[in-house]
């Protein structure tokens, strides 16, 4: 019978595992209530944030309050965010690993960056609405002759906030693992707009990844419903690393490896040990984890 004799730790990773294979989480009564909880309070932060964000729209001022409400959304969740490193606050392009849908709650919230998403984000109901309050750039990632226009809208957006995220691995990982960065959104930086620096970004949620991350077959709901249900908080720390000149890098590729290098010296630094790698196998970016060596 599953979870006879088990420890509080087994459990809770069986139920991990479970996850990953897709199968839905059970909550206890007190996980329902803990997700009713912070649910209705991030309800209450929407209703307390959106008129004032509308009415600053209203008058075209410069509105602070998507994010507010992320770095307020992110810490109903449960995340106590810590920046690590000085971020620059404008005429940036942060480069960054990937864990789960807090990354974005947390980054938006510490430097009121946009992000660049998956374009089946903006028909999601109350998330697409979310993001685009954010200046959320959409991509298709399929669509390989439109990147142009992509890359259009990525120069007008960074224009006009100053400061924009990409996600370059493609998917979520486990916060001990590094996956090859992709590189078509990077062609915004073929040549570097004016006075535009790169900044990678390292996310570390130290002992509480495993619990956090969206990996395998895990549908979304059912991470968020794992995440709000779980009990007391988590610690976040972001790490902004040293920024560079795109232009002492040229090429995207380079920009990209330059990237991965630091976010991965970093974590590694953090994690004390090697990189392990990623179990699950996707072949929608192209990677397959390498064949464990012969003994």
């Amino acid at each position: 019978m599953p979870g006879a004799g088990e420890s509080r730790a087994e459990r809770a990773a069986r139920r991990r595992e479970e996850a990953t294979q897709g199968l839905d989480t059970a909550l206890s009564f007190r996980g329902k209530c803990r997700m009713a909880g912070r649910v209705a309070m991030l309800v209450l932060a929407l209703l307390f944030f959106v008129p004032l964000h509308y009415l600053f729209r209203l008058f075209r001022l410069p509105s602070p309050w998507p994010r507010h409400f992320l770095g307020t959304a992110a810490r109903i969740c449960g995340a106590r965010v810590h920046r690590v490193g000085t971020h620059l606050k404008r005429d940036v392009f942060y480069i960054s690993n990937h864990l789960s849908w807090i990354d974005i709650l947390a980054l938006g919230g510490a430097s009121g960056t946009a992000f660049i998403a998956k374009a089946e984000i903006q028909s999601t109901p109350v998330v697409g609405w979310l993001a685009g309050l954010n200046r959320t750039v959409y991509v298709k990632r399929e669509n390989r002759l439109g990147v142009a226009e992509q890359i259009n809208e990525l120069r007008d957006a960074l224009a006009e906030t100053w400061a924009i995220t990409v996600f370059p691995e493609g998917t979520t990982t486990d916060g001990k693992s590094l996956l090859p960065f992709k590189t078509p959104m990077l062609r915004v930086l073929e040549p570097p707009p004016p006075g535009v620096m790169v900044q990678p970004v390292m996310l570390n949620y130290g002992a509480a990844a495993d619990d956090i991350s969206w990996i395998g077959q895990e549908r979304g709901l059912n991470n968020a419903k794992r995440i709000l249900s779980r009990k007391g908080s988590f610690r976040l720390d972001v790490h902004f690393l040293e920024p560079f000149h795109p232009r002492d890098f040229p090429g995207r590729k380079v920009i990209a490896a330059e990237s991965r290098r630091r976010i991965e010296e970093a974590l590694v630094k953090v994690l004390d040990q090697p990189l392990r790698p990623f179990r699950f196998a996707e072949e929608a970016i192209g990677y397959k984890p390498k064949p464990a060596p012969a003994e």
